[in-house]
């Protein structure tokens, strides 16, 4: 009797460490399309102009970045958030045509790019974007790398195995 208790607790003991040398990258059930994965890549094509609906989107981003299934996966995330059309008004320092309550918005909205480029998070901002709506490239917060075309960029990552997600 007691060598057979003896193998069973040992056949549940090596099960367990098993299962736990095994387990690799764990994801909840309702993301199981992340299996198998070795790394995530991410550009997100952010045109949101509106300062409150940009800066819900811009922390679901950072919710994404941080969320223990894309951690799971063994190489850091890599995303990539490039400003294109009306969302580079939200990150310039010149506040000019902003009410009062926007203008908090977009304090909150400069630290928020700050923190998630402190994270790892990579920011870019289309110049033409820039210049068509009156954004002086020198007021241009400086976590943000400059680029001529963003569309160019935007085509550059996806051509290198990046994900694509519009934030419109």
């Amino acid at each position: 009797m007691k060598r057979s208790a003896t193998i069973t607790v040992m056949g549940i003991v090596f099960t367990v460490c098993l299962l736990i040398i095994t387990a690799g990258n764990t994801f909840s059930e309702e993301y199981s399309t992340l299996k198998g994965l070795k790394s995530v890549e991410a550009v997100f094509d952010f045109e949101q102009g509106d300062p409150q609906g940009a800066l819900r989107r811009l922390n679901v981003i950072n919710m994404a970045f941080k969320d223990k299934n894309i951690q799971a996966i063994t190489k850091k995330p890599d995303f990539v958030v490039v400003f294109i059309g009306p969302s580079v008004k939200l990150v310039s320092k010149n506040r000019g045509g902003f009410t009062a309550e926007n203008q908090k918005i977009l304090d909150e909205y400069a630290n928020t790019i700050s923190k998630m480029a402190k994270d790892g998070i990579k920011f870019e901002i289309c110049l033409i974007a820039a210049k068509g709506f009156g954004v002086e490239p020198s007021t241009i917060l400086p976590e943000i790398k400059q680029v001529g075309n963003g569309w160019i960029s935007l085509i550059g990552y996806q051509a290198g195995g990046f994900s694509l997600v519009p934030i419109l």
